[in-house]
């Protein structure tokens, strides 16, 4: 949200505030294409962990950001997502219309695969509804995280409750006024077909080449080998069963 707002742009007094290219803004270089990084939810991550203190934080930070950057790999225009290296990882399955306005950009997407992406971890939300109640929130959120301890000096764990569960909420109701006013209020109609809507004009990045393929490849390889590898020090580094506790 920190950048969509100059892309679908603003109006104030007898300003209007938007990117005169509103595509290479978001996801481009220049611009802010590289907040959907890998490398920029590290670099965040770490600066968390730094400033907070909580190695919670910080990885939650990271799965959040990394989560993001890659699942908008799904769109026509895609993201930088090994950035300082500028090509765009796109699937293409949804059309990328931000560069249309905030108004068009919503009913395309709601209207395409990428509102059916979206519903998809409302469903998986549902069927996991035991990290929404009380019980799990007292039990594993509460006690894994410090934040909780010392918000509770200051507002009741019922309040606390209501925050935690304000993001699964929030983002549930988004969809479904979103869908509403859609298909409901504006009839925008629905294209579920691959690269979809097809009724919005969408903006797509260049397809990579066949060198470009080998060394998003090579990437993907080195990030695996280095996650292993980790894995397997710190599996080394584990006391056995038959460990002896020093007295």
């Amino acid at each position: 949200m920190m950048s969509k707002w100059f892309v679908y742009g603003i109006h104030i007094g007898g300003w209007d505030l938007k990117a005169s290219d509103p595509v290479q803004f978001h996801r481009g270089w220049p611009g802010v294409g590289f907040t959907h990084s890998l490398l920029y939810g590290v670099v965040i991550a770490l600066l968390v962990w730094k400033f907070s203190g909580s190695k919670t934080w910080a990885v939650s930070f990271l799965i959040g950001q990394w989560a993001h950057a890659i699942t908008d790999i799904g769109d026509t225009v895609g993201t930088m997502l090994f950035f300082p290296w500028t090509i765009h990882i796109h699937l293409g399955a949804w059309a990328y219309a931000g560069q249309t306005g905030r108004v068009t950009d919503a009913a395309a997407y709601f209207s395409g695969p990428g509102g059916i992406w979206d519903a998809v971890w409302i469903v998986y939300g549902i069927f996991s509804w035991r990290v929404l109640t009380r019980s799990y929130f007292e039990t594993h959120v509460y006690t894994a995280d410090q934040f909780w301890t010392k918000a509770n000096r200051y507002a009741s764990k019922t309040a606390l409750l209501v925050f935690y569960r304000a993001a699964f909420f929030y983002g549930t109701s988004r969809w479904i006024a979103w869908t509403l006013w859609a298909h409901v209020v504006h009839h925008y109609p629905y294209d579920l077909s691959w690269g979809g809507p097809h009724w919005v004009h969408a903006a797509h990045s260049k397809s990579l080449s066949g060198p470009q393929y080998v060394g998003v490849a090579a990437i993907v390889a080195a990030i695996v080998a280095v996650a292993y590898a980790s894995r397997l020090v710190l599996a080394r580094r584990e006391p056995g069963p038959d460990a002896v506790e020093p007295e």
